[in-house]
């Protein structure tokens, strides 16, 4: 059992730390007004946030991040398309 805690652990902090650095980058990127890069960065590390909220069980990082997604998501299809 401590071996899948473990695991779960190691997963969860893989996802926490390339979430924050796909952040940072598309946040660094939408600054410099690198479009579509930037929201589409930050739409992808907003999705990897959500999903460690669903696996910390924690509904304030689900709800925030699952907006700003969408958010980012439905902009882009209003720019693009």
């Amino acid at each position: 059992m401590m071996r899948n805690t473990e695991n779960t652990q190691n997963q969860t902090q893989i996802l926490e730390w390339t979430g924050t650095t796909i952040l940072i980058l598309g946040t660094g990127i939408n600054s410099l007004g690198i479009y579509p890069l930037g929201p589409i960065l930050l739409g992808i590390g907003g999705l990897i946030w959500m999903t460690v909220g669903i696996m910390w069980g924690r509904n304030s990082l689900i709800i925030t991040n699952l907006t700003l997604s969408l958010v980012t998501i439905i902009g882009l299809i209003i720019t693009l398309f």
